[in-house]
């Protein structure tokens, strides 16, 4: 049933993403007159559809995907004689066409983020803290570098009095490669270097260390002992076992090493100050023994409304962060410094649709938003076939002012769709391995 409702739920979250996409192109294609001879939703044969003027609207076989199919898009194509065939136009209207379904993409990564805003923007309790270490693992990169808890980070290379949210962007970008660190400890100024290692579950920089910040339960699992204990959803934790807990990863490690012992949970809740004694269970956890009490935790954050235009220059400036984030990603990959492994397909993302979905509106629209960003950034690269492709060869036309030849052109389509081909096969490994043992 669960893999029923993750298919369903991508096909709408594709389905989405292709409709945006393709109208990107086909309006842009109308405005310059271009006589548009199909718009599909999906590939190979024709199931349904109706026929709108001189364009054939359909539905398709192979739902994973969808086309807009313009008059003579290819030199001694039916049709390329006609003045409103796309090659007859100009080169110039011809890129807006191919720019234009990326262009819808963000369009609407931001419009969705907008929207959510507007309705719940999520906030640390104070945005203006300083970025101090809650928690240190033993033997990491920031362990290493003598980085403690407690320490107050100034500086991550050239960004001064950074906040937490600039320092982890650092950290997932610099997989082997060293960051400048400094902190101040007890009035103090030292300078380190920090070298986030590579975490191969998520294919990013890890360096290690997490945030002070304040820890409540997010929620408690059925018959665990946190619910037996009696902790409830927004708990705000104050010490385990006696240690303060200003981070939930030293919560963690300390009923990780509790080794099965009975451990005491000093709380608050509505202003009252509790305390309970839950005794961790050995849980299986990635194939690997994990002692827990079945509650799960998070940083406090607290929700406010934005307005229409303090939720669009906030939306703007997460889209702007986030397709940073995925070119310094994708950089990595081809300086070998991050691993293509965490990339997902298909069956990773109706995996996230569903699970989001059943989470609520907002996290499946928070996806929604997000896919559409990577689906805007992937096709904008320089691959043939894709929309970057078909800019690139546009632009070297352009300063060339003459078109290549169709043999090179016809090389360089085959040489992409191989190119795609195998990035396709890749994902679906990558998919394939995560749930299932693999060689």
């Amino acid at each position: 049933m669960v893999i029923i409702q993750n298919i369903l739920w991508l096909l709408v979250l594709i389905g989405v993403m292709i409709m945006i996409h393709e109208l990107g192109h086909y309006w842009a294609a109308r405005f310059f007159d271009v006589r548009v001879e199909t718009f599909s939703f999906g590939f190979g044969p024709r199931l349904f559809g109706f026929r709108r003027g001189e364009t054939d609207f359909r539905f398709s076989a192979i739902l994973f995907g969808g086309y807009v199919k313009m008059v003579g898009e290819q030199p001694g194509e039916e049709g390329s004689d006609d003045p409103r065939a796309f090659l007859a136009k100009p080169r110039w209207q011809r890129l807006v066409i191919a720019l234009a379904g990326p262009a819808m993409n963000v369009v609407l990564a931001v419009v969705l983020v907008t929207g959510l805003f507007m309705v719940r923007y999520p906030t640390p309790p104070d945005p203006n803290a300083p970025a101090v270490i809650g928690n240190v693992l033993p033997n990491s990169a920031a362990a290493k570098a003598g980085l403690h808890e407690g320490d107050r980070i100034v500086q991550v290379d050239d960004v001064e009095n950074p906040n937490w949210e600039a320092i982890v962007l650092k950290e997932i970008a610099s997989a082997a490669r060293p960051m400048r660190v400094v902190v101040v400890r007890d009035g103090r100024r030292i300078e380190t270097s920090v070298t986030p290692l590579l975490d191969e579950r998520s294919g990013v920089g890890f360096a290690g260390w997490a945030d002070e910040s304040e820890v409540q339960v997010a929620s408690v699992s059925p018959d665990m002992p946190a619910e037996k204990a009696g902790l409830r959803h927004g708990d705000m934790m104050l010490s385990v076992n006696g240690v303060s807990i200003r981070s939930r990863f030293k919560l963690h490690d300390i009923i990780r090493a509790s080794s099965g012992s009975p451990v005491t949970i000093t709380f608050l809740r509505d202003g009252e100050r509790k305390s309970v004694t839950a005794q961790p269970v050995l849980a299986n956890v990635d194939g690997t023994g994990r002692w827990m009490i079945g509650a799960f935790f998070e940083d406090r954050v607290v929700f406010t409304r934005l307005s229409l235009p303090r939720a669009l220059e906030e939306s703007v400036r997460q889209n702007t962060k986030s397709a940073t984030l995925i070119y310094s990603f994708l950089k990595g990959i081809i300086e070998r410094r991050m691993s293509a492994k965490s990339v997902q397909g298909p069956i990773g993302i109706a995996q996230l649709s569903g699970e989001a979905a059943r989470e609520g509106p907002f996290a499946f629209i928070g996806l929604m938003a997000m896919v559409s960003l990577n689906l805007a950034i992937i096709n904008l690269l320089p691959i043939p076939i894709l929309d970057g492709g078909v800019i690139l060869m546009l632009l070297i036309e352009m300063f060339m002012r003459r078109d290549l030849s169709l043999p090179v052109k016809e090389v360089v389509f085959k040489l992409g769709f191989v190119f795609l081909m195998a990035i396709m096969v890749f994902v679906l490994y990558n998919d394939i391995t995560r749930i299932l043992p693999v060689g």
